[in-house]
């Protein structure tokens, strides 16, 4: 490659305002949407306060600079002679080989990039060898519960503490098959509570059993780091919308053995190193072996490339720094509702397991929809309430029996389970201290002198009266 071209990848590469990108310990990174206002139903304005990052985090302004940088360099990926083609595919190889180093991937690891962590462990179940036993447990997030149709699934029951979850999957891998091939899926840190599993120690579980284990980061990779050969896990999996990048692109990465041998995930041109007509009117093809082989059609390099402009911003930021602040958010937040008696926060492991900013509770005497739809339309301050996509650890979590039916039911919700939600709370790299502490005076406020006004359900979800 030219060196003309190589700087232009360098240019793009750089964000527009490094004074942005800066950070301590005690400041938040710099998101889109930060200076956004939202009407209140009392009347006035006041600015969004996003509480919802476990759904999905507001972008870096630095990861939006680095594509707004790259923009005008956009060209077609593996397909083409031109500059810009060259340029886009040097881009989209770099984001390959960034993403590695972010996860601390091994020399032989495959990096494919897919559209969420739902794509990459359905990628994963599609590539799995024939009488494959799974293992997963009840408390995962449905991306990581469901897609396992083909194989033969061990659901394990929700442990209580991390030295129960290990010892919950050891004797279930003691009692499988001992000659066919096994694998193992549990999260990083729970969708729902926050908690961080013990990894590492599944995953020697596993392997001592001769299984093998992939691990859920997509709550785990915005908070802490992730690395592949500590924690010894093969595959690791994770989205780019929670890593504060835009444009649904997600990752897989780890053993490329079982994606080699698999037939491709999407037939399809990029798939494909070779097709030709046979005498007998057939075709034949010769499928990739790199990880393009699961990555057929014109790629997402505008997501791709800002999932490892993300990549790059959380590693110069420092997790260290990232993760001192988060504990003294989630201080903020935990402190804040023990103060108020009718909250009770939800935890498979205790009260003083390590977290992340993740926080889900209900309050007595209120539908959490209800709650939240009042802290939206009072506080403007967006959180989520629900079954938050691990229908049965918040049944686990809250017990089986529905409450009795408040003012608004939950969306979605099974008949005779319209209460049976929570609320949740998240936060990260971009929230501000006068977020968490305007949510916590407005829980105050809402459960000692209930809300301001009228609330209905429409469509299944609770809505301002009007």
């Amino acid at each position: 490659m030219s060196a003309s071209l190589n700087a232009a990848v360098a240019t793009a590469a750089v964000a527009t305002d490094a004074a942005d990108t800066a950070t301590t310990a005690v400041e938040p990174l710099a998101v889109l949407g930060r200076d956004v206002t939202v009407p209140l139903v009392t009347g006035g304005e006041v600015s969004y306060a996003a509480l919802d990052y476990a759904a999905s985090a507001p972008a870096l302004q630095r990861v939006w600079d680095d594509v707004a940088a790259y923009a005008p360099y956009y060209g077609s990926v593996h397909r083409g002679a031109g500059y810009l083609s060259q340029l886009s595919t040097d881009l989209f190889e770099q984001s390959r080989v960034t993403v590695a180093e972010f996860l601390d991937c091994r020399p032989s690891d495959q990096v494919v990039f897919t559209r969420s962590t739902t794509d990459s462990l359905n990628l994963l179940a599609a590539v799995l060898p024939a009488d494959c036993q799974v293992f997963v447990f009840e408390t995962e997030h449905h991306a990581s519960l469901l897609p396992w149709t083909n194989a033969r699934v061990t659901y394990l029951n929700a442990p209580r503490t991390p030295a129960e979850a290990v010892a919950t999957l050891e004797r279930a891998l003691a009692g499988r098959d001992p000659y066919g091939p096994a694998l193992v899926c549990v999260t990083g840190a729970s969708n729902v509570t926050g908690e961080l599993w013990p990894v590492k120690e599944l995953a020697a579980a596993a392997h001592a059993h001769g299984a093998r284990i992939v691990l859920d980061a997509a709550q785990l990779a915005p908070h802490h780091p992730v690395s592949v050969r500590e924690l010894d896990v093969d595959w690791v999996a994770f989205s780019g919308h929670k890593l504060y990048a835009p444009f649904g692109s997600g990752v897989l990465a780890g053993r490329a053995d079982w994606l080699q041998e698999a037939e491709p995930y999407l037939a399809g041109g990029g798939a494909s190193r070779k097709v030709a007509r046979r005498e007998d009117g057939g075709v034949d093809v010769e499928w990739h072996t790199t990880a393009a082989r699961h990555e057929a059609g014109s790629p997402n390099v505008i997501g791709v490339y800002s999932i490892a402009s993300a990549c790059r911003a959380l590693t110069e930021a420092g997790f260290e720094n990232l993760v001192e602040r988060e504990r003294h958010l989630i201080a903020k937040v935990r402190e804040g509702l023990a103060e108020v008696p009718a909250v009770r926060v939800l935890s498979l492991f205790g009260d003083d397991a390590p977290r992340v900013g993740v926080i889900s509770f209900v309050v007595d005497g209120w539908n959490s929809s209800h709650f939240a739809a009042a802290l939206s339309a009072e506080y403007g301050i967006g959180v989520r309430d629900g079954l938050f996509c691990a229908h049965p650890l918040v049944r686990t979590l809250l017990g089986s029996e529905p409450q009795a039916q408040g003012e608004c039911g939950a969306p979605e919700a099974a008949p005779g389970e319209r209460s049976l939600n929570a609320i949740r709370v998240s936060f990260g790299a971009g929230t501000p201290d006068e977020h968490v502490e305007r949510f916590v005076r407005a829980v105050g406020e809402l459960v000692a002198d209930g809300a301001k006004w009228q609330y209905r359900t429409e469509e299944g979800r609770c809505v301002p009266a009007v």
